[in-house]
């Protein structure tokens, strides 16, 4: 199968297609990220150039993914906090004028019918060489991985040392990663941070949470810290932090 890289933006024609592809089997809070929803619409009109489908042979979108620049010295300490982190920082460097060096690959899916098929290791370099055509010299990513929902109480310190008999990480997303040569860094503890009234949660939950606590969702990579008497409800989900180049 040949695969055809195409931005975003210059195909509005397969907006809905990609929305109706890329919002299948995702819980219903990973839709309610406060800093996403803040910075989302400048992510689309300042880096249009970083958000790429890959198209299959039939013109069908057979993965997406896309990626914001932010400058990073290359330590650990210097890391963005996460998902929610990279966002912030890329467009305020972006608004201050200043000069980026990294790109930080934000998100890939890829169609479910194409998954197991190397798609997705596509899709990862796709959005390697944009960055390399907009100068970024490194590539990191904060990584969901996608068993972590199973151990929703496990830190992620330790989830992300599991490995499988043969020495390769446990999880496929981060095999996926990890046989492309990338280097696992470091716990992103609080990479997204999902908020919401008891009601709301009980709504994305699909369940009642009749006490304050922490509480386990489908889905959820981590407990949410529910507070009844503040009407709160968070979920601070961790991700790896991956290097690239």
């Amino acid at each position: 199968m040949d695969l055809s890289p195409v931005v975003f933006a210059d195909r509005p024609d397969l907006h809905e297609q990609a929305d109706t592809i890329f919002s299948a089997g995702w819980p219903e809070f990973i839709f309610h990220d406060p800093v996403a929803d803040r910075y989302l619409d400048r992510v689309r009109e300042y880096f249009r150039q970083l958000s790429l489908l890959l198209l299959d042979d039939d013109g069908r979108i057979a993965a997406g993914g896309w990626g914001v620049p932010v400058r990073w010295d290359g330590s650990i300490g210097g890391l963005p906090g996460g998902y929610d982190d990279a966002l912030r920082r890329a467009v305020e460097l972006r608004e201050a004028g200043g000069e980026a060096d990294t790109l930080v690959i934000a998100a890939a899916q890829v169609r479910s019918d194409l998954q197991g098929q190397g798609v997705a290791a596509a899709m990862l370099r796709q959005l390697a060489e944009a960055g390399v055509r907009a100068g970024l010299v490194r590539v990191i990513a904060p990584v969901r991985p996608a068993l972590k929902a199973r151990y929703p109480l496990t830190p992620m310190a330790r989830f992300m040392t599991w490995t499988r008999p043969d020495g390769l990480p446990l999880d496929p997303w981060l095999r996926t990663h990890h046989r492309m040569g990338a280097r696992l860094l470091c716990p992103a503890e609080r990479s997204m941070v999902m908020r919401g009234s008891v009601a709301e949660w009980e709504e994305w939950a699909g369940m009642p949470l009749p006490d304050s606590g922490p509480y386990v969702v489908a889905g959820a990579l981590a407990p949410v810290e529910l507070d009844r008497e503040r009407d709160l409800g968070v979920l601070a989900e961790p991700n790896v932090w991956v290097r690239h180049r």
